[in-house]
C-alpha cells in the first residue's frame, strides 16, 4: 500500500510516499481501506516533533479515518466487511491514518453517518470528538448553562459550538469578524471580534456581570489565567492546549472554579452518539479545503501557517486514493 512515511522530525518536505507492506488484521481488530482523511493541528505539531518522545521513527502519522471495513480479524462481534467506518487512530500508538490501508481495534470504530460522505465523515472523529470530551464527558453541559468557546471558526470551535446548542446552552464564541455570520447560522447566539474588542470585556456586559458557567480553551496562552474573569460561581474551565508556561489562577480561585485537562480519548460510544447528532442535523462538518494524499505536505503548512488565505476556517481533507481509483 501506499502511505505518507515521516523518516524525520521538522518541515513538511520530511513526508515520502512509499510503498509499505500492508498491516494485517489481528484479535478483534479489522482492516480498513482508508478512503479519506484529514489533517488537525496535532498533525502538524507531531510532524514538527512537539511530541517526539512518544513516536519511533519512521512513522506514519494522521488521526482520522473514513473508510470501509475490508477484512475482520478472529473475535470481532460488532462489524463485518463492508461496513462503512469512522473514527481516530489511537494516538501514539501504532500507525497512523496517511495510508490506504488501517488497522483498528473494534472497539474504537463507529458506523459512518449514513448522510455524509467519506470525506465529510474524515474530518469529524478527532475533532468532534475532542469536542464532545470537552462539554460532554468533562463539564457535562447542561440545558440553559452559558458556554465560551474560544476559536469558534477553528476545527474544534465550530463541532463545539454545535454540540453545546444541541445541548441547550448559549453560546458565547470568539471568531475575527469574517466569520461571525457563519458561526451565527451555526448555532452560536453571541460571536465576539477578539480583533477589536476585548473578550472580557463583552462577556461581563452580555451576562450582566454574571459570566459563563464554561469556558472552552482552544487557544492557549493566557486564556487560563484570565478565564477567572469571565467565569460564574462554581464554573468550569476545560482545555486541550498544552501548558507552555506558569499560569496564575488567582481569579479562578475566587469563583471556586474547576479546571479540566484533556486529551481526548477514543471510544466507539462517542463515535455513536456523534452519529446520532449528525444523522438528526444537528451537526454538520465544514470542509474547507481538500488535497490528495500526494499533497500532505501542503495541507500541513496550510493550517499550520495559514499561508495565502488568512481567514482560513474548518477543516482540511485528505482523499486517499486507491489502485483501483
Amino acid at each position: 500500500m501506499k502511505a505518507a512515511v515521516l523518516r524525520e522530525f521538522g518541515p513538511v518536505e520530511n513526508f515520502e510516499i512509499v510503498e509499505v507492506p500492508t498491516p494485517k488484521a489481528s484479535f478483534r481488530e479489522v482492516l480498513v481501506k482508508v478512503i479519506a482523511t484529514s489533517v488537525n493541528p496535532l498533525d502538524f505539531q507531531v510532524r514538527r516533533g512537539d511530541y517526539k518522545n512518544e513516536l519511533s521513527l519512521p512513522v506514519i502519522t494522521g488521526h482520522d479515518v473514513s473508510g470501509e471495513i475490508v477484512e475482520v480479524g478472529p473475535g470481532v462481534e460488532n462489524f463485518k466487511v463492508g461496513d462503512q467506518v469512522y473514527y481516530t487512530p489511537e494516538i501514539f500508538k501504532g500507525q497512523g491514518s496517511y495510508a490506504q490501508y488501517h488497522i483498528a481495534h473494534e472497539s474504537i470504530i463507529g458506523l459512518k453517518p449514513k448522510n455524509l460522505s467519506h470525506l465529510e465523515a474524515a474530518t469529524l472523529p478527532l475533532a468532534a470528538g475532542t469536542a464532545w470530551e470537552m462539554l460532554v464527558t468533562r463539564a457535562q453541559l447542561r440545558i440553559n448553562q452559558s458556554i465560551l468557546i474560544h476559536g469558534g471558526a477553528g476545527g474544534v470551535g465550530i463541532p463545539a459550538i454545535q454540540i453545546a446548542k444541541a445541548m441547550g446552552a448559549v453560546v458565547f464564541t470568539t471568531a475575527r469578524k469574517v466569520h461571525h455570520q457563519f458561526l451565527l447560522e451555526l448555532g452560536a447566539d453571541h460571536v465576539i471580534d477578539y480583533e477589536n474588542e476585548n473578550y472580557i470585556d463583552a462577556i461581563q456586559q452580555l451576562t450582566s456581570g454574571n459570566g459563563v458557567d464554561v469556558v472552552i480553551d482552544t487557544l492557549g496562552g493566557n486564556t487560563l489565567s484570565d478565564s477567572g474573569l469571565v467565569l460564574s460561581q462554581l464554573g468550569q474551565v476545560v482545555t486541550l492546549v498544552d501548558i507552555e508556561k506558569p499560569q496564575n489562577l488567582i481569579h479562578a480561585w475566587g469563583k471556586n472554579a474547576t479546571y479540566h485537562f484533556v486529551f481526548t480519548r477514543q471510544s466507539r460510544n462517542k463515535l455513536n452518539e456523534l452519529t446520532k447528532l449528525v444523522e438528526s442535523g444537528k451537526l454538520r462538518p465544514v470542509v474547507n479545503k481538500v488535497f490528495p494524499l500526494s499533497e500532505i505536505g501542503q495541507a500541513h503548512s496550510l493550517l499550520e501557517f495559514k499561508k495565502g488565505d488568512e481567514n482560513f476556517f474548518g477543516k482540511i481533507g485528505i482523499e486517499i486514493r486507491q489502485p483501483n481509483g
